[in-house]
């Protein structure tokens, strides 16, 4: 049987093709420093250049693996970089990036437990390990793996709907008496309000709660919303608390927001996205306490734990609440498991077919165990304390209040909270200047200031004072 070149290439091809990858890998993560952060942004000249590739006459394997990896130096901000403040996207373990390679090479389809059992059974021990570091009791623990954390809160959102309202599953909102209604601030991720809209409960669904001076969710205000909510025949479901939001760091608080949950009934979700790598470590584990009360909760091993994207975790206490949200019944799926005591994928998750997700997060486990990733943690909560000290030495005022590795910051005479044109013209600067990365933000809707995030486990003092040079050339 006749077969392509271009699909299929020899053994020689092939090795020559490895040797060529191994080359740029080794080459980048060796010399990723040396690079600008950031690169030109020039849409058109790439457009031109892509036009040319017609696909009208194949490229040389090698040659091909080599203009990929140029082009993606000259135009790409390099998150792994040293200089790289900016969002949670880290310099990946070597180890994730070896097991996505396995991945690809293997290709293991797990939308059916029987096509794939040790894929399946990494995932399904994984959070299972994740949740115990949580404080959930491990006789409740179920999750899933997802494509990251839009997609857990997402799954999330459906599970409280299924559990609370379970009239929606037969019929959506038309079966309901009321609006259901959840509750959230204004610093909490968007994927949360993405998920209302395409979920079909809509924007009128979502109520912002006020945050306190420290960015964190009101109590008061939540409690006065949902009595007020329920006397407008609205339908309160689900409290989204964040642990590490996106903009501050801020930890909403857990317990008090658990208590009120439990008390009016509703689902109580934590989106600990990025925060939740304290459950790593014992000495920052105190500052997302709590957690452990959650219904469901979100993790990306791509933010903390420093996996190559991506690899989101929604975690429940609920272990039946996955399937009950997501079973479908099908008669060409693989029964070669039936009668077994195993749960397939495509009944658990909103996706269906997908790659083995969790290898990349096994492989970086085994490797460097708790004890490595709790020194790397820890080791960047070190260093989000040097950064505010130093910014502070250098005469900008930290505004953000957080044992997690972000800063947020203006300078001492930026008296205008709602004044972000300023702001924004300090981080283009440094931007256009391709020594850093770092962004601006919106703290609690009103504050704007500039945000610097320890995103890379080899972050050191020298790379911090460099920053602060650099924001204040």
């Amino acid at each position: 049987m006749p077969t392509s070149e271009g699909l299929e290439l020899s053994a020689e091809k092939r090795d020559a093709v490895w040797r060529e990858l191994v080359r740029v890998i080794e080459g980048y993560i060796a010399d990723v420093d040396s690079l600008r952060v950031t690169p030109p942004l020039d849409p058109d000249a790439l457009r031109k250049e892509l036009a040319a590739k017609s696909f009208a006459t194949p490229m040389d394997a090698v040659e091909a693996v080599r203009y990929a990896a140029d082009s993606l130096t000259n135009s790409q901000v390099h998150t792994p970089h040293a200089m790289y403040y900016g969002l949670f996207n880290p310099a990946p373990t070597f180890m994730g990036i070896a097991a996505d390679a396995l991945v690809a090479a293997f290709n293991p389809q797990l939308a059916a437990w029987s096509h794939s059992p040790f894929a399946a059974e990494v995932e399904r021990h994984l959070i299972q390990q994740f949740g115990i570091r949580f404080g959930l009791s491990a006789d409740s623990i179920d999750g899933t793996f997802c494509s990251g954390g839009a997609e857990a809160n997402h799954t999330a959102l459906l599970t409280a709907l299924t559990d609370k309202l379970p009239a929606y599953q037969e019929a959506g909102t038309a079966g309901l008496p009321g609006q259901p209604t959840l509750y959230i601030t204004a610093d909490s991720h968007d994927s949360v309000r993405k998920a209302a809209r395409v979920s079909g409960i809509g924007k009128r669904a979502i109520r912002v709660v006020p945050t306190d001076a420290r960015y964190r969710m009101d109590l008061v205000a939540l409690s006065r919303m949902i009595q007020s909510d329920r006397e407008e025949g609205k339908i309160p479901f689900l409290v989204v608390a964040t642990a590490g939001t996106t903009g501050s760091g801020a930890v909403d608080p857990l317990h008090e927001i658990a208590d009120i949950a439990w008390t009016e009934g509703l689902w109580f979700h934590v989106d600990a996205a990025w925060g939740g790598g304290a459950a790593f470590s014992p000495t920052l584990r105190k500052a997302i306490a709590g957690v452990e009360r959650a219904d469901s909760i979100t993790f990306d091993a791509h933010k903390w734990l420093s996996v190559p994207m991506g690899a989101g975790v929604y975690i429940t206490r609920h272990p039946k609440i996955l399937t009950r949200t997501f079973e479908t019944v099908n008669p060409y799926m693989p029964r070669d498991a039936s009668g077994l005591d195993i749960v397939d994928p495509f009944s658990h998750s909103l996706q269906w077919s997908r790659r083995a997700i969790g290898m990349k997060v096994f492989l970086s486990m085994l490797v460097a165990g708790w004890d490595g990733y709790r020194e790397a943690i820890e080791h960047q909560a070190a260093m989000g304390a040097y950064l505010r000290e130093r910014l502070a030495d250098a005469g900008w005022r930290v505004l953000n209040d957080t044992p997690m590795p972000l800063v947020c910051f203006v300078p001492a005479n930026h008296t205008d909270p709602s004044d972000r044109a300023s702001i924004d013209a300090i981080v283009q600067r440094v931007v256009r200047s391709g020594d850093a990365w770092v962004s601006s933000t919106v703290l609690g809707g009103k504050q704007a200031a500039i945000r610097a995030c320890i995103t890379k486990y080899r972050t050191q003092k020298a790379d911090v004072d460099r920053l602060v040079e650099v924001l204040g050339a």
